[in-house]
């Protein structure tokens, strides 16, 4: 079995870099990390209903492998979590700005 390389990381599209001479102006720069996080919200949800058919699939007893429902089931476990921590590192970043005397 051949270990897949990590297609699922890709760069963010329409990014505007300092290198290139040109910065983004601050409304540019919130919609693109807005595009950002729909983007991976929707990636979460897509591995989440994945699972869940594979495992409808498995129940009613159709072709699909106990292996395969697993790893898709671990997948989208491991998505979420991940959504979960990095939601929860801005929350705490926000609440630090917050704090911040002026």
């Amino acid at each position: 079995m051949a270990i897949q390389p990590l297609s699922i990381i890709r760069p963010a599209t329409g990014q505007m870099t300092i290198e290139s001479g040109v910065q983004p102006t601050p409304y540019e720069a919130q919609q693109s990390f807005g595009n950002f996080l729909k983007a991976a919200m929707n990636d979460v949800n897509k591995k989440q209903i994945e699972s869940d058919k594979m495992t409808q699939k498995l129940v009613l007893g159709g072709d699909v492998e106990l292996h395969d429902v697993m790893i898709a089931a671990q997948k989208a476990s491991i998505a979420l979590n991940a959504t979960m921590e990095v939601r929860n590192k801005v929350v705490e970043a926000y609440q630090e700005i917050i704090r911040m005397p002026v």
